[in-house]
């Protein structure tokens, strides 16, 4: 066994370590990763690797990496990663100065509008009737939010109905007319919905705003990045055009 606490496993003399394992499931994606997140789905993990070294060390011992068919496919590949690896190599080292990302700020402001949001709970039941006698317990010295935990049929119960922050076209249009017109920290009467029927609880409110230099450079720059990328990437295509023969039938 290793006296390295970060390897996991050593095949054929080849170590597999902790950070080996990490890559595997960054490489998977995070929503199959979340499958393997437990010990023994780390183990499952760990054993397919180990399968995966066998499979390559006999793969070596065959002699399959001689075969035509893999010579064809590893010199495909190798194209692909190169085409990849030279755009990249163009526009990672893009930046923007400060003054392109102000004036860019100053000529798009309107694209950085902040919308009207609100902040909103609701208890989500079967029928107005029902909706009606929750209220009456409501009013009767019930917390929405146990009224929440207690009656709502939606996922959200579990943190008192609460749906968080959310502006204009994230609802459906008879929940969103109705909360966009409460008052903060007005209750409604049941509201009907393809879901079901809706009492709605308004916690805040925040108008239509334009955002400020600062709340928005990490946007500004994002979008300022992607537009200098583009443009070099489609300058440098019509350099090589005019180096390069090129028909499109």
């Amino acid at each position: 066994m290793s006296e390295n606490n970060n390897i996991v496993a050593i095949v054929n003399g080849k170590e597999i370590s902790k950070d080996d394992v990490v890559k595997f499931l960054n490489d998977i994606g995070p929503q199959l990763a979340m499958q393997f997140q437990s010990p023994d789905g780390i183990k499952r993990v760990i054993n397919e690797m180990v399968n995966q070294e066998l499979f390559y060390f006999d793969a070596l011992k065959t002699k399959m990496d001689e075969d035509t068919e893999f010579k064809h496919l590893l010199e495909i590949t190798k194209t692909n990663l190169l085409k990849d690896y030279a755009v990249n190599k163009l526009i990672s080292s893009v930046r923007a100065t400060d003054e392109e990302l102000r004036d860019y700020f100053d000529k798009n402001r309107n694209n950085f509008n902040r919308q009207e949001s609100v902040s909103a709970s609701h208890i989500l039941i079967e029928s107005y009737e029902k909706g009606k006698e929750i209220l009456t317990e409501i009013e009767n010295g019930l917390s929405f939010e146990e009224a929440a935990k207690n009656y709502s049929s939606c996922p959200s119960k579990d943190s008192g109905g609460g749906l968080g922050e959310f502006t204009k076209g994230q609802m459906v249009k008879e929940f969103e007319d109705a909360v966009f017109n409460m008052e903060v920290g007005e209750i409604s009467n049941p509201v009907k919905t393809q879901f079901g029927y809706h009492i709605i609880k308004l916690t805040d409110k925040k108008p239509a705003r334009i955002s400020s230099f600062d709340e928005v450079k990490e946007q500004v720059i994002d979008q300022v990045i992607k537009l200098k990328q583009q443009n070099l990437y489609l300058n440098k295509v019509n350099e090589l055009k005019s180096e390069y023969e090129v028909e499109i039938f």
